[in-house]
């Protein structure tokens, strides 16, 4: 299998044939043309990894040429051949996209050099390409799975968010509600995406180091700075940084965070002079900021600053209908990485779902539907699978106040459970599935008690 595709052009035949005939013998697949038009024709049927191209050609110039084969091919890396001194015209090459260039007359074992390295390029190059493509299908919109009207709220917020030049965003929400999902989102559907994203968790940098974490530092500065090292808002100029926990920030973090917000500048730990960046902040907080305003334990003015665009992003509970098409979102996901085959939620098990307040949100959620991928092989998910305690805490939710009224003389409460346990099972014929749902219980608890009782 040939190492990859290399085209040559250049109107000297010598030079064309002597380089493919090196070159296949290196493994390459090559392929040749005397202009720029027919590299071009080239270009487009074979899409080469690797460009050797003279800037002097018959017709369409080579600069002329780079630059249409860098629009057909933009991954290629295009190696310049000039002629011995014309600096100029191989600069301008350069700043046109060319990967390298090298002069007439140069040795084989040169050519030989800058395609490895030619090639070694192209591999990351490729390799970014792909880890970035993977970023943005994963966050993509269609990621945030919501049918209700208070995310599809949300969503149109943050659509318009991401694609504005807004530089200050306050998510606010409880825990597991998908803050940093949201973030994410934003950041990777922004005119920003191919910068990086830097994700800071505000309290989990000591107070000693968060200057320094946080703007870097200069050699000298202090013991141990052997050499310069940038801060996380330098790291991410061009592209965002995401603040989670602002609501616990300590007041000297705040009003840190206060002044590089305001004015996009900073200086680094022992520096002099001022070091701009262009960031686009996003803070996240499951506290109300108002009320931490109010007992002060949180700066006012960094507050007004953050929520420049609140989105609010509701809790599961407020949104129920968007639980079981949620739970089913993890179940592909999960079907992918533990190679099963869940196809769908009973009606039963969608009610007990549901009903659940999900008082951890989505990912509490996510978590339950994880459990029961790698612990059940079932393609439908039914009530037995769901863990009992939600089942039990659904089912006593559900129950009524007083359904038994106790007699005067007392009763046995060992009688009355399993006089309602045997009751159950003779209403259903046995089904023990659905004895448990009659009695507020899951599978498992009712088996528990049959056993314990003597009907297992």
């Amino acid at each position: 299998m040939a190492q990859g595709k290399i085209l040559v052009v250049d109107d000297e035949h010598f030079i064309t044939w002597s380089l493919k005939q090196y070159l296949e013998k290196e493994g390459y697949e090559v392929y040749t043309a005397g202009s720029g038009e027919e590299a071009i024709e080239i270009c487009n049927a074979e899409v080469p990894d690797i460009v050797l191209l003279d800037v002097h050609l018959p017709g369409m110039s080579g600069l002329e040429s780079l630059d249409m084969i860098r629009k057909a091919n933009r991954d290629a890396c295009v190696v310049i051949i000039t002629a011995h001194g014309d600096i100029e015209t191989a600069v301008s090459a350069m700043k046109l996209g060319a990967y390298d260039f090298v002069e007439k007359p140069f040795e084989l074992d040169r050519i030989s050099v800058l395609i490895r390295k030619a090639r070694e390029t192209l591999t990351l190059r490729r390799e970014v390409s792909y880890l970035r493509q993977e970023q943005l299908d994963r966050y993509s919109f269609s990621n945030i799975i919501g049918q209700s009207r208070a995310m599809r709220e949300v969503v149109s917020l943050v659509r318009k968010v991401a694609e504005s030049n807004a530089n200050t965003i306050l998510l606010q929400g409880e825990s597991g509600t998908g803050k940093n999902l949201i973030a994410r989102v934003i950041h990777y559907n922004s005119p920003r995406a191919s910068e990086h994203f830097v994700e800071v968790t505000c309290t989990a940098i000591p107070e000693t180091l968060i200057e320094s974490e946080l703007f870097g530092y200069e050699k000298g500065a202090f013991t141990g700075a052997t050499s310069s090292k940038k801060g996380l808002f330098e790291l991410a100029n061009g592209g965002t940084i995401y603040l989670d926990e602002i609501g616990d920030a300590r007041p000297s973090t705040q009003a840190k965070l206060l002044r590089v917000i305001e004015d996009m500048k900073f200086k680094r730990v022992g520096g002099l002079k001022d070091v701009s960046v262009d960031v686009r902040v996003i803070a996240a907080t499951n506290k109300n900021l108002e009320s931490a305003v109010k007992d002060g334990s949180f700066r006012a003015d960094l507050y007004y600053r953050l929520r420049v665009i609140p989105i609010h992003i509701p809790s599961l509970r407020e949104r129920k209908e968007d639980i079981v098409p949620l739970a089913l979102y993890y179940v592909s996901q999960y079907n992918k990485k533990f190679k099963k085959a869940l196809k769908d939620i009973s009606p039963e098990a969608r009610d007990i779902l549901s009903d659940y307040p999900w008082h951890g949100n989505a990912r509490e959620l996510k978590n339950v539907i994880e459990r029961i991928c790698i612990l059940e092989d079932t393609d439908i998910i039914y009530p037995e699978h769901i863990p009992s305690e939600l089942v039990d805490y659904v089912g006593a939710a559900k129950s009524p106040d007083s359904p038994l009224s106790l007699p005067s003389g007392g009763v046995s409460l060992k009688t009355v459970e399993k006089d309602l346990i045997v009751q159950a099972l003779q209403a259903v014929n046995g089904n023990q599935t659905r004895a448990a749902k009659l009695l507020g219980i899951s599978r498992d608890s009712l088996r528990y008690k049959m056993h314990k009782i003597g009907l297992l």
